[in-house]
This record gives C-alpha cells, structure tokens and sequence, in this order.
C-alpha cells in the first residue's frame, strides 16, 4: 500500500518503483488480525535488499504464522532520503506504508560493516531512538542478526538483541515471547532478560566490558544470570528447514533477479581468511530430490527463468551432478537455466558442464585468491595453478571466452613475489585461451583480474593478524597494473580506504559505538558507495572521540589477548584457529573436511559432514 505522503514526491526521485511496494507475492495481513508486527529492515537499498536470500527465507517464514505480519523496509537512496527529511515523513515499511515506529519489532540483517551507519541512520528516519536505553515498554525492539553480528560491539548500545546464528528458529522463540510478555504486562527489561535465556541471543545491555590501561579488553562479565557464553544456532537438517514457495518478485531491476535455491550451508573447505566458511559449520546438505522440487515450484510461482543454486562452494555439494540431471528433466524443456555461482576451481567437470550448458555464456568466476602457490598454501585454498588452466581449458572447449579471476592482497605472510604471481597466472589464463585446439570460433578471450584487500574477520584463524596500511596496499596494487602486460586482462581492484574501516568495525569494540553516535548526528549514511564515503571525514572523527582506528585494524593482537567477541560461541574451538594461523606461517594445508576431520569443534551440533558416512 503506497503511502500516501510519499505518492506526491515519487516522479521526484530516480526509480520511484522502489518505494511503492505492491508487487507479486508481497503479504499484506489486517493489522487488527495480527498479534506482532516486524519490520523487516535491510540496511542498504531496494536493489541490494531484494536481492538476498536470508531475507526472502525469513520474510516468508514470519509471514506464514497468522498472528505476525512481517514488512520490508530499505535504505532509501540519498535522493528519496532528503525528500522523506524535507517533508518530515518517518521511515515506512512497504507493505502497508506504516511508520516503522509503529512496529513491534525492528529488525536488522547485518550483512556488512559498512551498513552499520544505515542501521543507525533508518533508525534516526523512524523517529526510533537509536540508543536502547533511550527505548521504553514493549515495542519497538530492535534487533539484528547475520554474519556480522559475529563481532557486535561496536553497535552494542543501539541493538536490544543480536541473533547468533541462523535465525529461524531463534527468531520465532523470541517473537512468540514478547507476545507472551505482553499478555503479562511485563516490563521491557524483563522481556530482555528472559530472551537472553534463549539460545542464540546476545543482550548486550546485559553485559559489562571492562579495559586493560594498554585499551584492550580486559573481560566481558555478565549480569542478571545471562549466559557466560552465548552459543549460536543452526538448523541441522535442511530437508526439514523451512523454504518459501515464492518470493515477492520485484517491479524494478534488482542486483540478482532471478529465482536462489540454498542448496547446503557451511563449507568443508577451511581457507583460512574466510569468515563465512567458519560461521556456519558444519555442512549441512539438502537433498536433491528437495532442492528439484522447490526450484520447480518457485519458478511455477515467481515467473522466473533462471534458478542460481545458492552456497559458499556449488561444486562441493556431494549430489551436484544427480541434481543437475533431475533439473534438467524440466528446465530444458521450460527454458529455464541453472547457474551455479562459487564453483571452485577444481570442481568444474565435463560432467557439470554439459549439465548447465543452457547457461548464458557471459563469463566463468573463480576465485584463485592467492596468485603463488606457497600463499595459496598458506590460506588453505589447497587449489593449483595447473587445476585451474585445466579447468579453464575445459570452459573455453565448452564455448566460454570469458573469465573472472578473484584474488586477495595484503594476505598473512604475503611478499612481492606472490603480488606480482598474480598478473602472471592472468598472463597463463590468456595463454591457455590460444593453445585450445577447441575454443571458440571467432571470439577473444577476456579475463578479469579483481583483487579485493585482505580484512582481517572476527573466528578466523587470521583474526589476530593485522591488515596492511593503506599506503602499502596502494603499492600492491600498483605493482599488478604495471606487471599485466596483455591486452587481454583487466585489473579491478577494491579501495584500500574502504576496507580499512571494515577491518576497523570487524575488529572492534565497545568504544566504537561513541564513534557510531557521532556518525549518525552528523548524517553519515551508505558508506559502502563510493558516492557516499569519506575516508578524512571518519578519520576526522575518530580524533573526535580520541580513538586510533588503526588500533583495531592494523595491530597484531597476542594469541592470548581477550578479544571484543571472545563472548561468542559459533562452535569452533579457539586453539583450532590458533593452530590453523600458526600453520599459515608455515604454508602448511589442512585437508577438507570429507577428506579428514581437523577437530575444530562443529561436531557438538551432532550432525552435517561431521557424521557423514564416507
């Protein structure tokens, strides 16, 4: 339902369809028929929002239970930002067009660092006071979850409950006890402590942080019998895991418009810069006999004609070719293609693709990450250079001429020589293209070197490394464009200032929220757009508050420091991480987890790989 202020303003902004709602297979509930009312916030816009997947899971999910109503709420661009301000309109969820200050709960997914000014800055445009303790009585609980919720201090005192883990089923337990609270009239505060017994909720104002005189954490002392450690959740058998029979299908492009399907979570592989493949161990798969089935309703149900298979590593799924061959039992014949995103490089086989051969040719991605193989050893990636020209041997055969190659610098233990590898493997990929007796007729080879810089993430065995300065990340990057030499190859590479304050907000603590607060009343706002951030400006801001930001993002931190998210319990045993760091330094590989179990501790959920039968 288009809110009726906003209609007035709409031919004012860039793609008005982004605030207007209404489109297939939106929800729209009698508010008087509902119990709870969520507003579902993403922190960034319309087009990045619509495009995920844990809020199309989640949405839904709410959505099926008849007493809560769930609605979507995003980032307004800057244009639609100054209107809502000029003409003092609050925030408003889709659906109904309703002020979020008039929902029950407010909920976050945090999915990146860079966000977090647009949590406080939604806050801020719903009228909704951003620190907790400035929130009164039973509404407007703010919560928030994702991989970013890992390390939540330096947002602690805005969010009234972060979600550990996977939320489906957390999310509902706490849902259902705030409207058991509410028929007890019971006081926020009670809410908050009760909640904090739930497994996978972190109350922050529950807990004391106290500082050592060098400024790094001294402890993290609960109160009111909160829990010593707050242990993530999991949903352990993916068959039985809820999975919407719809998406709402956007009426304006969106980043990926097409139809996901989660095919596993967790990743078997270990590579040690990778905080995902940490987070949501162990691997829990779905089987594919399910994964056929919900690929066929959603595309029955959205009109799409395109299905991407969603996970951390597609050719790791241990089924992939039996799925393949049942989706191609009806997408063939529907002309609907299935794409496989993350395929690793050792796991693109003649079988996989004669199996997605109805895939537009626009381009194979994979991800090297290191370009010598003594780092690539070093993070774990366990993939050789002669596996990857072989693969990319076996795409350009199959009719592909263009490939995107992912790397990172300024890694743990990185020199020169392994920066200048990387436009080197770029040079053998290109090379690879003119030896193939079979590539393709008439077309010249394209290859994309993009390399991203290294920020060092909260349960990572590189969680205690430092990230390299700005300047000497510049100079990395400088160095690749001066050694590619080909025509054929295009460098993309990350800004070195943006991911200074990532490993900034990834690394951080509890102090960091006096900068958060200062950020939000001067109107920093989608500081992951180039439009938007100011790099001087945060650095002006950190003296501000008389914090030295590279305090957090380039210092190494002792093996024995507490660190800001020791509190937090994803299930993977600290002396792992440090072993699998210690083993960086030696370039010394880890076998996936279907080839040997390392003993990291994911095995206490009692189930995924960790029990599988080899």
């Amino acid at each position: 339902m288009i809110n009726k202020e906003v209609e007035k303003y709409l031919l004012k902004v860039q793609k008005p369809a982004k605030y207007v709602g209404g489109e297939l297979n939106a929800v729209i509930k009698n508010k008087k028929d509902v119990d709870i009312r969520f507003a579902f916030c993403f922190p960034d816009t319309y087009e990045v929002g619509m495009s995920h997947l844990g809020m199309k899971i989640l949405y839904s999910l709410f959505n099926s239970v008849p007493y809560i109503w769930c609605e979507r709420v995003f980032a307004p661009w800057i244009d639609m930002e100054e209107i809502l301000k000029e003409h003092n309109i609050p925030l408003y969820a889709l659906e109904s067009g309703d002020p979020i200050s008039e929902f029950d709960f407010i909920g976050f997914t945090l999915q990146y660092e860079l966000s977090f000014t647009n949590v406080l800055n939604m806050l801020k445009m719903g009228n909704i006071p951003i620190r907790s303790k400035d929130r009164k009585g039973l509404t407007n609980i703010v919560v928030a979850g994702g991989p970013c919720a890992c390390n939540p201090e330096p947002i602690a005192d805005f969010i009234d409950i972060f979600f550990i883990g996977e939320g489906e089923e957390v999310d509902l337990e706490v849902i259902e006890l705030l409207r058991q609270c509410r028929k007890k009239n019971t006081t926020r505060e009670e809410f908050l402590t009760r909640a904090a017994q739930i497994r996978g909720c972190y109350v922050p104002s529950l807990y004391d942080v106290t500082y050592n005189a060098d400024g790094t954490v001294k402890g993290v002392t609960p109160r009111n019998n909160a829990p010593q450690k707050v242990q993530k959740r999991l949903m352990m058998d993916m068959d039985k895991s809820y999975y919407p029979d719809n998406f709402v299908v956007p009426n304006t492009e969106i980043v990926h418009d097409r139809a996901m399907q989660e095919i596993f979570r967790g990743c078997i592989r270990g590579c040690r810069f990778c905080q995902a493949g940490f987070l949501y161990r162990p691997v829990r798969e779905k089987s594919h006999d399910v994964i056929n089935n919900q690929c066929h309703t959603l595309c029955n149900n959205t009109g799409y004609d395109e299905v991407s298979l969603s996970s951390l590593s597609s050719s790791d799924y241990s089924q992939i070719v039996p799925l393949l061959t049942k989706l191609n039992e009806w997408s063939n014949d529907e002309n609907v293609s299935i794409s496989l995103p993350s395929l690793r490089v050792d796991g693109f086989s003649d079988d996989i693709m004669s199996k997605i051969k109805t895939i537009r040719k626009s381009g194979l991605t994979f991800a090297p990450e290191a370009g010598s193989q003594r780092l690539r050893n070093a993070i774990n990636k366990n993939v050789f250079e002669d596996e990857l020209l072989n693969t990319c041997s076996v795409a350009f055969a199959g009719g592909w001429s263009r490939v995107k190659l992912y790397f990172m610098i300024g890694l743990p233990t990185e020199t020169m020589e392994d920066v200048n590898a990387i436009p080197a493997l770029g040079k053998a990929v290109v090379d690879e293209y003119y030896k193939n007796p079979n590539k393709p007729k008439g077309k010249a080879v394209s290859v994309t070197v993009s390399a991203s810089s290294f920020v060092p993430k909260p349960f990572t065995p590189f969680q205690w490394e430092p990230q390299d300065t700005i300047p000497v990340i510049n100079e990395k990057q400088k160095s690749i464009k001066e050694h590619i030499e080909s025509k054929k190859i295009t460098f993309n590479y990350h800004d070195a200032d943006t991911s200074f304050l990532e490993a900034v907000f990834a690394r951080g603590d509890r102090k960091l929220c006096k900068v958060m607060e200062k950020a939000c009343e001067k109107g920093f706002h989608f500081d992951g757009w180039s439009e938007c951030f100011d790099l001087q400006k945060w650095l002006l801001l950190f003296d501000e508050c008389d914090i030295d930001p590279a305090f957090y993002a380039n210092r190494r931190r002792d093996f024995s420091e507490v660190l800001p998210w020791d509190h937090i319990d994803y299930g993977i045993k600290k002396e792992f991480l440090i072993d699998e760091c210690k083993k960086a330094y030696c370039s010394t590989t880890t076998p996936n987890c279907r080839e040997d179990c390392s003993k990291c501790g994911a095995n206490r959920f009692g189930g995924g790989v960790c029990f599988e039968k080899c």
